[in-house]
Parts: structure tokens; C-alpha cells; sequence
């Protein structure tokens, strides 16, 4: 452990908040833009701190990890996901790996429902007419989309973000069903009224609409693979605020294309920022730049946790929110 106070680099620019806090308590060095570091901007940072703060847009490799400066023994996370960070690697070469979960649940499941209300009810069909100043007034028939009320939701991973959305989609009528790696206790299903689904292949195929709410690991890329969509009904939609390597996303552009999906709704993407041109011309489909857990409320949390996670590193402590090996 160094003596004085820890230098700490940051990646990425966080609320003000946040970097006024940490100033007060570490010697740190905090983004002048908000651009993402390059790879060599993230040795020299790995090669000059003994806390590297970084977010999901920093791909921590073993590569990068290799030639990580001996001061470096925390790399305290802002976010929940880990999957850009090498822990194994991290953890043989003696660092500690810290991230921030359970913070953007809340967060995360309110936009899971309203990309179901925006999908559903041709929210940005509307907006566009009204934005280019096209609209005639009302008409029976305009703009007619459905009622999420008595429709069959199928949430794919009931962690703490799945539960979240059951809750919500409890109070919007919907009937709740979930495939999980594990079953939920019976009285969590029974408050969530949740019917659980052993295969989910036998799931999707009687869902009107399925969220993805399961994180990306080995197991689930493109676990909703060109076989999968293909068995959900033709009028269902899909809502993913998850991970966006758990679809296949060729797949479901094709057949979005064919209009042998009813809709998405996707906040997430297979390929980051490289979005197909078709993807984004679909009138069927709704599409955000990743803004689930996009609240200041949340950030500032998050930063908390981060802040908590350094603290209690540097007197002495296992971080609250040290991520372990095989427990991912």
C-alpha cells in the first residue's frame, strides 16, 4: 500500500459531483474532454496509478494488464458490467478488481418499459409527424398501436433488473413469465406473479413481447440466435436494455426487415456503436444510444460506490464490491 494519499486516474469524465469529492480525498487525475482513452493513454494511466477508475468503454485486456506498473492494485470500476475487464488476469498479478452494482436497477427497468410503451404505441412515428410539422389533426385510425395490458411478457434473467421490470409490468397489466438459470424462491414468484419457464425455447414461442435482461457471459452470446427469433410469434416484440452481443443481430434485422417480428426496442448493440443503416430505417423499431442507466441520481451513485470501493481499499479492506473470479 503506498503511503499518503492514493493517485488515482480516472478515464472518463463523471459528474461534478463526484470528481469534487474525489479531489478532496485522493490525488487524482480527472478527463479535461469526455472522449474515451486510447490504448496507449491507458498503459501510461496503468503504468502511473495505484487506482485506475474506468468505465465500459475501456477494454482492459491481459495485454494492457501486463504492462500495468507495479503501484497498480485496484482497478475500481464505474459500472456494473465487467465483461471489458480481464479479472483473472488482473487478480494473478495481484489487482484487485471493484465495480458498482445494483445502482442503475431502478433506472434501467423504467426505460425497459417505455421502449415497450414506445414500440407498442408508435411513440416516435407520432413525435416525427409533430417535429416536421406534418400532423392534419385527429383520425380514428391514426397512429394505432396496442395495449400492453393482458399481453404475455417473457423476461429472459430475473436478477435484480428482470425483478424490477416484473414489478412494473405487474401495474401495466401485463402477465409476467421469466426463464432464469435458477428458479426464484416461491415467495418472490408469487410476489412478482411470475410463472417461471424451464426452457425458454418453449418460452419465447408464446411471449408477445420478451425483454432481455440477462448480462453477457460465454453462456448467453447470442443466446436469442436466427433459430430462437424464429420461434416467437411473428406480431411479438423484443426489448433489449441489457447486452446486445445476448442477440444475434443480423438475425433480427433480417427479420425485422421481413416483418416477421412485430418491433424492438433496443438501447444495447452487438457491435457498440456500429448500428446497420437498416437497422436504424426500420419504422418497427426503436432505437436509443444506450441511455438505460442514464440518470444523474444514478451516476452520482455510482460514483459513490466507486468512492466507497477506493476508500475502504486504501484502509486496508477487501472493497465492498470486489468482483471475484469464477463468480461472475
Amino acid at each position: 500500500m503506498p503511503a499518503g494519499r492514493l493517485s488515482v486516474v480516472v478515464t472518463r469524465r463523471l459528474p461534478e459531483p463526484v470528481e469534487t469529492r474525489m479531489k478532496e480525498l485522493f490525488d487524482v487525475d480527472l478527463r479535461d474532454d469526455d472522449r474515451p482513452m486510447t490504448r496507449e493513454e491507458l498503459a501510461a494511466a496503468m503504468a502511473r496509478a495505484d487506482v485506475l477508475v474506468p468505465t465500459i468503454t475501456d477494454q482492459i485486456d491481459a495485454g494492457l494488464i501486463a504492462k500495468a506498473g507495479e503501484r497498480l492494485r485496484l482497478i475500481a470500476s464505474f459500472g456494473a458490467g465487467v465483461d471489458h475487464i480481464d479479472v483473472a488476469t488482473a487478480r494473478s498479478r495481484g489487482i484487485l478488481v471493484s465495480n458498482t452494482p445494483g445502482v442503475v436497477t431502478e433506472d434501467t427497468a423504467d426505460m425497459t418499459m417505455a421502449l415497450m410503451l414506445a414500440v407498442t404505441r408508435r411513440i416516435p412515428e407520432g413525435l416525427a409527424v409533430m417535429q416536421a410539422g406534418k400532423w392534419e389533426g385527429w383520425a380514428p385510425t391514426a397512429f394505432l398501436g396496442g395495449r400492453l395490458g393482458g399481453r404475455r411478457l417473457g423476461i429472459l434473467g430475473m436478477g435484480r433488473i428482470g425483478q424490477a421490470v416484473a414489478r412494473r409490468a405487474r401495474a401495466f397489466g401485463l402477465q409476467v413469465h421469466y426463464h432464469n438459470r435458477k428458479r426464484l424462491r416461491p415467495d418472490v414468484e408469487q410476489e412478482l406473479d411470475a410463472t417461471w419457464w424451464e426452457s425458454l425455447d418453449q418460452m419465447v414461442s408464446r411471449m408477445d413481447i420478451l425483454s432481455i435482461n440477462c448480462p453477457h457471459t460465454p453462456s448467453t452470446f447470442h443466446l436469442m440466435n436466427a433459430r430462437r427469433l424464429k420461434l416467437m410469434k411473428p406480431s411479438a416484440i423484443i426489448i433489449n436494455t441489457s447486452r446486445g452481443e445476448v442477440i444475434d443481430e443480423n438475425a433480427l434485422t433480417r427479420m425485422l426487415a421481413a416483418r416477421e417480428l412485430g418491433g424492438a426496442g433496443l438501447d444495447v448493440y452487438e457491435h457498440g456503436t456500429e448500428v446497420s443503416p437498416t437497422l436504424r430505417a426500420l419504422p418497427n423499431v426503436v432505437l436509443l444510444p444506450h441511455m438505460g442507466s442514464a440518470t444523474l441520481e444514478g451516476r452520482i451513485e455510482q460514483g459513490e460506490k466507486v468512492i466507497i470501493n477506493i476508500k475502504t481499499f486504501a484502509d486496508g479492506h477487501r472493497p465492498p464490491d470486489q468482483v471475484v473470479p469464477g463468480m461472475l
